[in-house]
């Protein structure tokens, strides 16, 4: 069971840092200037990078308490809230243009990691809260769940009405996912409890 929470968990991971990323690929896969090789090795670049990234941070925060790094979860809750605020007035995603001139694989890979932005404050915390054999589950999901994006990108393409639901649904589910993110790494990480208990003995 364990296997099946972590297994879970990277899926909603994944799926709730990148749902407008569809909407970001449905615009590559429509160009015709850009081929489909194109869009696959530039997509795995940019997923790649904002994992190293993320690895990175949590590999520099292995000194600090457990207790205090689960603080991290309030940087999605953060997100989440945010989102949840200015859900209205969010201006919808378009996917990038213009930057023929560095490649069109660097266009795709540069976009991907633009986008990711809050991936990185979301990834960090998850991953440096989770044990190595979790690590590498993840990382096997995301590469898994990368393919899976562009292979369901590539097929909404020839359904270009279905865009718009897939991006209003996005913008309003992925809020209360990452605030459900920040609240399992403030739990896991013992943080809760610490400050419950800090509480109580005061």
């Amino acid at each position: 069971m364990p296997l099946l929470t972590d297994l879970g968990v990277a899926l909603v991971l994944f799926a709730s840092t990148n749902l407008d990323d569809i909407v970001v690929l449905i615009g590559f896969f429509s160009d015709p200037r850009y081929r489909p090789g194109q869009i696959v090795v530039g997509q795995g670049l940019g997923i790649a990078a904002l994992v190293l990234a993320a690895l990175a941070g949590a590999l520099l925060s292995l000194a600090v308490p457990p207790a205090w790094l689960g603080l991290l979860g309030l940087v999605p809750i953060g997100l989440g809230c945010r989102r949840l605020v200015t859900l209205r007035d969010e201006a919808e995603d378009e996917p990038a243009r213009g930057a023929a001139s560095l490649g069109n694989t660097l266009a795709v890979a540069g976009v991907t990691i633009a986008n990711g932005g809050d991936n990185l404050g979301i990834y960090t915390p998850v991953f440096a809260t989770a044990p190595t054999s979790r690590l590498i589950l993840f990382v096997a999901v995301f590469a898994v769940m990368t393919a899976l994006w562009l292979a369901l990108a590539r097929g909404l393409v020839r359904h270009p009405a279905l865009s718009a639901p897939i991006r209003r649904f996005g913008r309003v589910a992925t809020p209360f996912v990452l605030i459900g993110i920040g609240a399992m790494v403030l739990v896991e990480a013992g943080t809760v409890s610490w400050v419950t208990g800090g509480a109580s003995r005061g």
